[in-house]
């Protein structure tokens, strides 16, 4: 069979698979549970557009990945060919551990962050094709001698970060999320074995931290976003008190597993089966549960009837947070213990940028400086804070 396909993105056009490996791991099925996964959760309550997957967003990574490889040899930075196909395997794989609506699901029903469950699956990938993905897993999680290649997958200017601002800016029709992310590649290069971006990029880089920042607050953390996806948080954690109090809810075989059984040895091959069907079909039976709490919550989101919410730069007054729980108490039939699922506060807090591991810039002179040493407009490491209540109209 010939694997040189060409596939037609909506974001960049006709994008190639570059290596015959890369196109039966994408025809794996672990892989193409991807496919039933979006992008942007609950989004689309805010953004109809936002429908596109993580399977969208592994193969745009991917397109990058061999843009970036492409460029960097082309400054005679050497890359082997192993090291080309095993840092694309890496890009291609690095979100395949996300799990349907996955931050929600790692809070409440899934011990496990999606990062480790990602490495989990190209282990077991690694065993099925023999090996070939030893070098991958190396670059994957850090451990390779090149360290620009485990920059290209993972750090403040990657693969990852690039294609999802502009391929969530493009499905929901946010331009303030648009990026120069061609002039960005175009601009790489490795000095002293770390990715480094050229000096004739730094406006590029500038621009693509506050896209980031932007999207954050109108798309990632929109407030009508936050309280469906708090909401989906409180279902799942109300499904899961039910279960071990002894009920039993109408829910997939892959889903049940992870409210009744949760078995370390099975985990990998129940969750490689769960996907956003599994939670709205579940969802979409307990809006007629007795339990009025589960059922309540359940209408929301499949109706969109979503818990009101209100953010601030402080902390909400104990006062007014009480006096909204005494309201929400006499108007809903339930006990005083449940309250915590109807009225809930928390807080949301969003790092621009990180000065752990710093966007290297390069100069003409051979010097290189951290980004928010160069900025002419104050890049600095810094973190946005905003509180939020939630509660019933």
């Amino acid at each position: 069979m010939n694997k040189k396909k060409i596939i037609n993105d909506p974001v960049y056009g006709f994008i190639t698979i570059p290596y015959g490996i890369i196109f039966d791991l994408i025809e794996h099925p672990y892989f193409q549970r991807l496919r039933r996964i979006k992008q942007l959760g609950l989004t689309h309550y805010v953004y109809p557009g936002a429908l596109h997957t993580r399977f969208h967003h592994a193969l745009g990574a991917t397109h990058l990945m061999t843009q970036a490889v492409e460029v960097l040899r082309s400054k005679d930075v050497d890359i082997t060919e192993a090291e080309a196909e095993a840092v694309t395997i890496a890009i291609l794989l690095h979100d395949i551990g996300h799990g349907p609506f996955s931050h929600a699901l790692e809070h409440t029903i899934v011990d496990v962050h999606h990062e480790e469950l990602s490495l989990k699956f190209m282990e077991a990938l690694n065993k099925e094709f023999e090996g070939k993905l030893s070098l991958a897993i190396e670059i994957f999680i850090g451990k390779y001698h090149k360290k620009f290649l485990h920059q290209l997958v993972s750090s403040q200017l990657d693969m990852d970060r690039l294609d999802y601002l502009n391929r969530d800016s493009f499905f929901t029709g946010v331009h303030e999320g648009v990026i120069g992310y061609d002039r960005i590649i175009k601009m790489l290069s490795v000095s002293e074995g770390e990715l480094v971006v050229e000096e004739k990029g730094i406006y590029s880089v500038e621009k693509f931290l506050v896209s980031r920042r932007l999207m954050y607050w109108q798309v990632y953390l929109h407030k009508t976003v936050l309280s469906a996806e708090q909401t989906l948080i409180r279902i799942l954690e109300r499904m899961k008190e039910l279960t071990q109090a002894g009920h039993d809810l109408k829910v997939s075989g892959s889903l049940r597993f992870f409210l009744y059984e949760n078995d370390a040895n099975k985990l990998l091959e129940n969750y490689a089966r769960l996907d956003d069907f599994d939670i709205i079909m579940a969802i979409k039976e307990l809006t007629n549960h007795e339990d009025y709490v589960l059922s309540f919550l359940s209408k929301g989101i499949i109706h969109r009837r979503l818990l009101k919410i209100k953010l601030q730069n402080e902390p909400f007054n104990r006062d007014h947070i009480n006096e909204v729980r005494h309201k929400t108490e006499k108007k809903h039939p339930i006990e005083k213990k449940d309250i915590k699922y109807l009225v809930f506060e928390g807080k949301e807090a969003i790092s621009s940028y990180s000065n752990s591991e710093e966007i290297k810039i390069l100069f003409k002179s051979g010097k290189v400086l951290p980004v928010s040493k160069c900025s002419d407009h104050g890049i600095e490491p810094r973190t946005a804070m905003k509180h939020y209540i939630c509660y019933p109209i």
